[in-house]
């Protein structure tokens, strides 16, 4: 066995990793033998609450305006593109979760010139990307549309308020739970499986087969965008695509809660119903031989199926068929959906077709879908902040006595109330572009920050050559787009379609 060293120095600015070596995933799970039911019972679910914010804003408001106005031609391509680009992406922020049982926010502050830079800029990114609230000012307006039966009118208050109720119902589910992770892996379970299967059973039955071919044609065709989209239309398509491009760091985090790899070592954030439970300030990695070698392979072959099984499968999947449903409102009504009726058009649609209980269940599963993204935004936004505050502050950590919940709470309900004000400022869609090319953001950054930590990672765990090729091409992807986005919105794009 190769000589196992008490620490392992990587990148800038932060403590060595300590060493240890990995556990077996039986250890972590709780089970003699991680099987196909032991696989899906215990093993599987940080992907799904990255799937629960896929299936939403994007899913539900940037996918299907965009092909009710423009047809599947040149925007399905766009869609798999992403979700093949990011799934590759969330594997490469995950794998150094899962080596060093650091959250990303947290790794970051390893890349020269240091956290001083890299970690409050992170935390930065991401609360200005999501703090607009799109997600929960959508989600209010199809609770409008649920109570009421009708579209809220223009400017109208109480789908903000129905919003802002939303939120408290998230900060309700985290205080409610023992371990914070584990209550939105469930709350996930249900919701992401209800949605799919719900979308395609009504699927099957309102839209014919020559939509359903359209689309999967225009999935996998290589196409020009379409004639009259916008760069800040396409961009926020792209970015909103499976989760949100080049931040998808940021809820990737729950590996290490979820004790995949050396997360196992590293602690979790407890929920408020849960006993205290110690969050180390800094990661641990494993020994460079071959039985943590033989380990590091398990695990990485359940993050493979976890993210390319349930997250890729599922992104398609919840991109797929709800803007085949809007293919098939916008066909029945005639019309072709705006910024301002999106939320509610696929549900306003069908009703008219097919009557009060079909739109009645359109909005339950819009507020649904809308909600899971509500869900696991504010959570994240909340969970990367106090990994980052308890990482990088010596000062806080006495202040909280070691318990991240100390600040993980009030800074949720702080975060509350001024999303609460900031949802008042813009229509749903409008918030939900902005924070999509926002995502974009991310892609210009952090793969070459990824590239530098996980080449320092033990070698079993580091990537192959053509890892780094797919993480360039997500910096080419999206940071086009970005950059078209911010010239578009400074004066005139570099591209017009």
């Amino acid at each position: 066995m190769t000589e196992v060293t008490r620490s392992h120095p990587l990148g800038v600015s932060r403590p060595d990793l300590a060493v240890a070596d990995l556990p077996e995933p039986e250890e972590v799970f709780g089970v003699s033998r991680l099987g196909k039911k032991e696989l899906f019972k215990f093993a599987v679910g940080p992907s799904l609450i990255a799937l629960g914010i896929s299936i939403g804003s994007g899913e539900w408001l940037l996918g299907p305006q965009a092909v009710g106005q423009y047809g599947f031609v040149g925007v399905g391509w766009v869609i798999l593109v992403s979700a093949v680009l990011q799934t590759f992406y969330n594997v490469e922020c995950s794998r150094y979760i899962v080596a060093t049982g650091e959250a990303p926010v947290v790794g970051w502050g390893r890349v020269p010139p240091g956290f001083k830079l890299w970690v409050p800029l992170s935390v930065f990114v991401v609360i200005f990307a999501f703090i607009a609230g799109g997600w929960a000012a959508a989600a209010g307006q199809g609770v409008y549309a649920l109570v009421h039966g009708e579209v809220a009118p223009a400017g109208a208050e109480e789908p903000r308020l129905w919003a802002i109720g939303l939120l408290l119902l998230v900060f309700l589910i985290t205080a409610a739970a023992r371990k914070i992770s584990r209550a939105l892996e469930l709350a996930n379970w249900g919701m992401v499986g209800t949605i799919l299967v719900a979308l395609l059973v009504v699927d099957l039955f309102v839209v014919p087969f020559e939509i359903w071919w359209d689309a999967i044609r225009g999935f996998v065709t290589p196409a020009a965008p379409p004639a009259g989209i916008t760069a800040t239309q396409l961009g926020a398509l792209a970015g909103f695509t499976a989760l949100a491009s080049g931040l998808n760091w940021y809820v990737m985090g729950h590996y290490r809660d979820k004790g995949y790899g050396m997360g196992y070592r590293t602690g979790f954030i407890a929920g408020m119903r849960g006993p205290k439970s110690e969050l180390l300030a800094s990661g641990v990695t494993f020994p460079d031989d071959e039985a943590n070698a033989g380990r590091w392979r398990r695990w990485y072959r359940l993050l493979l199926v976890d993210m390319w099984g349930v997250f890729f499968v599922g992104a398609v999947l919840g991109m797929l068929l709800p803007t085949i449903l809007m293919s098939r409102a916008v066909e029945l009504s005639g019309e072709r959906p705006t910024q301002e009726n999106v939320p509610t058009f696929v549900a306003s649609a069908l009703g008219d077709e097919y009557g009060q209980a079909m739109f009645v269940g359109a909005l339950v599963l819009g507020v649904l879908i809308l909600f899971s993204t509500q869900l696991g935004i504010f959570e994240a936004m909340v969970r990367v902040v106090t990994d980052a505050a308890h990482a990088t502050s010596p000062r806080l950590r006495v202040l909280i006595e070691g318990d991240p919940r100390r600040f993980y709470y009030p800074f949720m309900f702080g975060l509350l109330v001024v999303i609460a004000v900031v949802l008042h400022l813009a229509l749903p869609v409008s918030l939900v572009q902005w924070s999509a090319n926002m995502s974009n953001l991310g892609a210009l950054i952090y793969p070459f920050m990824l590239m530098y930590l996980n080449a320092r990672l033990p070698r079993p765990a580091r990537p192959r050559w053509w890892h780094y090729v797919v993480l360039v091409l997500n910096f080419l992807f999206f940071g086009f787009f970005f950059v078209n986005f911010i010239a578009d919105f400074v004066g005139d794009p570099l591209v017009t379609f």
